[in-house]
């Protein structure tokens, strides 16, 4: 597996074992949202602000190429599903990872919905996946939450549900909800062994994104963030995604940024 281990330390930091990733697939789900109408342009402001890695769905890594500036890991999100589906939940495969690996991708990205009607589908496809990245030596990271009628999303028990069908499933990497309390998290992170990033979220105040952040990876020991909307949607999104980055590589206190 050192491929694997090679491909991680291109978006994780292999000094503080930590990450900042940004995860730019919304346009497949939601259309053609605000941070997302310039690709080229998002991309270096997110890399200028010191980010690990983008996800980004492969019809967008041509346009989304720089070919300048700072280097930035590439994650090539393999799921897709639109926010006009009847059931909004249903994610699909629409990449394979040879695909991904054609187009230089660092590592790639798959999206499961617990307790969603086509869990099993997605539970399947993700088994898939998994042997393919196991041939390639590509890291997978399981975006993977809890979801569904009358599932609390942050609720610890569900959460700590959903790392281990990751872990189970022979992901590398995961991402999904924080359940809001460093002390339940912790118990997640330290039960998990992988890798534990957690979800960004919609965007909100700076200073409770960062407090959340700060709480997460240094109370909850969890890997780092994995955050769109909360990121590219900002009015200066350099700035954001680098004091996104102190708080987690540098352990700076949000009231110090």
């Amino acid at each position: 597996m050192i491929g694997k281990e090679i491909r991680i330390e291109r978006i994780m930091d292999r000094n503080t074992g930590k990450a900042v990733i940004i995860p730019m697939d919304h346009g497949m789900t939601l259309g053609q949202i605000d941070g997302l109408l310039n690709m080229t342009e998002t991309i270096a402001e997110v890399s200028d602000g010191g980010a690990n890695a983008i996800i980004l769905h492969k019809g967008l890594v041509r346009p989304g190429h720089r070919r300048k500036g700072r280097d930035i890991g590439l994650i090539i999100h393999l799921s897709a599903g639109t926010s006009m589906n009847p059931d909004p939940n249903d994610k699909v495969l629409i990449c394979t990872v040879e695909e991904a690996v054609s187009l230089g991708a660092d590592a790639v990205s798959i999206h499961i919905n617990l307790g969603a009607i086509q869990e099993s589908k997605m539970m399947e496809s993700a088994g898939q996946v998994v042997r393919d990245c196991n041939r390639w030596g590509i890291p997978l990271l399981a975006m993977i939450y809890p979801r569904g009628n009358g599932i609390n999303p942050t609720d610890p028990r569900h959460v700590g549900h959903a790392v281990r069908v990751a872990e189970e499933l022979g992901a590398d990497l995961v991402k999904t909800n924080y359940t809001g309390d460093p002390e339940s998290f912790a118990k997640i992170v330290k039960a998990s062994s992988i890798p534990v990033f957690i979800a960004g979220g919609e965007k909100g105040e700076d200073i409770d994104t960062y407090h959340s952040i700060y709480d997460a990876v240094h109370f909850a020991k969890c890997a780092g963030v994995c955050m769109g909307r909360n990121a590219f949607q900002r009015d200066n999104v350099a700035k954001f995604v680098s004091n996104v980055s102190k708080v987690v590589h540098e352990g700076v206190k949000p009231e110090n940024i």
